[in-house]
């Protein structure tokens, strides 16, 4: 989801606006997780350098170069090797198409 106008904070948004994006973040969220099985799942309102609104779903895996740490954090190890099928954006794209309302 692309935010038309430039927002800068969640409270800059209309709580109708608010509550769409964070059921558009919940959404991503639940389709990530039944298509890869993350050991969990990270959601973060981040940024600073670049002040606008955006929201970081990240999927963590055990073998993950990062975890437990943050991926922003210290490297704790070589990361396992993942390989996504070949269809997985697609995938993830109609999982989405189906999980969202047109608005």
């Amino acid at each position: 989801m692309i935010w038309k106008t430039h927002v800068r904070e969640m409270t800059d948004l209309a709580a109708p606006d608010r509550d769409h994006l964070m059921h558009v973040v919940w959404a991503v969220e639940a389709v990530l997780r039944a298509r890869l099985s993350p050991h969990k799942m990270n959601l973060a309102s981040l940024g600073n350098l670049t002040p606008h609104l955006h929201w970081h779903v990240i999927p963590r895996f055990a073998g993950d170069s990062h975890f437990p740490q943050p991926v922003w954090g210290v490297r704790q190890r070589d990361a396992l090797p993942r390989t996504l099928p070949s269809d997985f954006a697609d995938g993830l794209a109609r999982a989405l198409t189906a999980a969202l309302p047109a608005r």
